[in-house]
């Protein structure tokens, strides 16, 4: 029977001078893994975004007073800047949702296609974002 003991520092019983998989410090992510993360992650974040819509229903409902308040926090620069956010979330989710679909279709897997498509989810959602805003403000 080989010896199947790891040595030790080593994590591949095959060769233990070498690990199993590239550390993430030498490992270049690809544009469509970071925006895989990133789609669950703005998934999230949208969730929350939600939580705060329905606060913000609850508060309208309350009274003058209660809605004076929630739009008083939501008008400081952090609440601005979270609502920013939340709109940037809502809307590269959304723009990336769209191009799922298109995959659902077949088209767009080739490598160089899917490189493309993901720089143009984040050019469009920061575009929506802003002009958003500028209507908003």
């Amino acid at each position: 029977m080989p010896n199947t003991r790891l040595r030790e520092g080593s994590i591949n019983m095959r060769n233990p001078g070498r690990p199993l998989s590239p550390h993430l410090s030498i490992y270049r992510w690809p544009i469509t893994m970071a925006l895989s993360i990133l789609h669950r992650a703005t998934g999230l974040a949208n969730a929350v975004g939600l939580v705060v819509l329905t606060a913000w229903l609850i508060q309208a409902a309350d009274g003058p007073d209660a809605y004076l308040a929630f739009t008083r926090v939501m008008g400081s620069p952090l609440g601005l800047l979270l609502l920013i956010g939340w709109s940037l979330a809502f809307f590269y989710h959304l723009s990336n949702g769209i191009r799922h679909l298109f995959w659902d279709t077949g088209r767009g897997f080739e490598k160089r296609q899917a490189e493309r498509s993901a720089w143009a989810v984040l050019v469009v959602s920061v575009m929506l974002t802003a002009a958003f805003w500028l209507v908003m403000l």
